[in-house]
């Protein structure tokens, strides 16, 4: 399969997004192509995921409608910070945090946003693939500058992921937990994560692009590509949103998650982080970057962001590493 949807895939989309059914021959001749041609695209939109109802004498629907991502609605939804933001949405990339670095090179305005409908090579933390599919993920990535150097923004990718969970529980999202450094749990697994690459110099000033996933529906053909217990938003969420609203809410609480923590540093968020913490105060291995394994009872992060684990040694902080139990 190609890892990217061909162009007459997305006008089929774009066609079958009523839900409604439509017959092969009205699709070839919107389209301008041969009904092969519309057979052949179909398979492909297929292949990502995507459902199709076949009834003879009526053509074909999706089974569920598409709502693809729209700029003019999410710009209407952000309010009063729309003119923060410039966003850009791509149906497909690479990465948009790898396309977002190359623009922050090229002077690109703090505020700026891509998101993109499927991507093709997304990154998660520690060089893992990020796996999402076509309609069922939202997955975007912020520029943000900050007057400070890199040296300042210790705790950055916790208090994004304290942004998360403030924009989640207007859905009234339940159990919604964060894991050390920038995972966002359910009781099903993890549901979201966050991937922060920063640009700049140790006094200032930096640019940092954030890059967030979160599942919104979790199929069965993309849960069985993920190599770890994995959660989606309809399972935890009472108010299910639609992409363009959830993306309207996350950006408007990064923006003040971020100009906060721009003020104040990430010690005035930490209270409430740790009300959010999945693992405090439990038993926990620490998988250290340099193959080591440390064990101890979680105390909680400190003021600027690090892990502190009590271990048979006494106290500790860490600014790096992976959790598990």
């Amino acid at each position: 399969m190609s890892r990217e949807l061909g162009l007459r895939a997305w006008q089929l989309l774009g066609l079958l997004g009523d839900g409604e059914f439509h017959s092969g021959g009205w699709l070839a001749q919107c389209l301008r192509v041969s009904r092969a041609s519309v057979f052949n695209a179909l398979v492909e939109v297929e292949a990502f995921g995507i459902a199709l109802q076949r009834v003879h004498g009526r053509g074909y629907r999706l089974t569920q409608p598409w709502h693809p991502l729209d700029a003019q609605e999410i710009r209407l939804a952000l309010a009063g910070v729309a003119p923060r933001f410039q966003l850009e949405i791509l149906q497909q990339a690479t990465s948009s945090n790898a396309l977002l670095l190359h623009r922050a090179t090229q002077g690109a305005p703090g505020g700026s946003v891509l998101a993109v409908e499927l991507q093709t090579a997304g990154r998660g933390r520690r060089g893992r693939a990020w796996h999402s599919g076509l309609g069922n993920a939202l997955t975007f990535s912020v520029l943000w500058r900050f007057d400070c150097g890199l040296n300042a923004l210790s705790g950055l990718s916790l208090a994004v992921g304290l942004g998360i969970v403030r924009a989640l529980q207007r859905f009234a999202a339940q159990g919604v937990r964060l894991k050390w450094p920038n995972d966002v749990l359910t009781a099903h697994g993890k549901m979201g994560g966050v991937l922060i690459e920063a640009q700049g110099d140790m006094l200032g000033p930096c640019a940092v692009v954030i890059g967030i996933g979160v599942n919104c529906t979790l199929p069965l053909h993309l849960e069985q590509r993920i190599d770890q217990a994995s959660s989606a938003l309809d399972q935890v969420c009472e108010r299910m949103p639609g992409r363009n609203q959830l993306l309207a809410a996350l950006l408007q609480e990064l923006a003040a998650v971020l100009d906060e923590f721009a003020r104040l540093g990430f010690a005035n968020l930490r209270d409430e982080w740790e009300s959010h913490h999945a693992r405090q105060d439990a038993a926990i291995s620490l998988h250290l970057p340099d193959g080591s394994v440390i064990t101890g009872i979680v105390r909680g992060v400190s003021d600027t962001g690090e892990l502190r684990v009590a271990t048979a040694q006494g106290m500790r902080s860490f600014s790096s590493g992976e959790v598990g139990v």
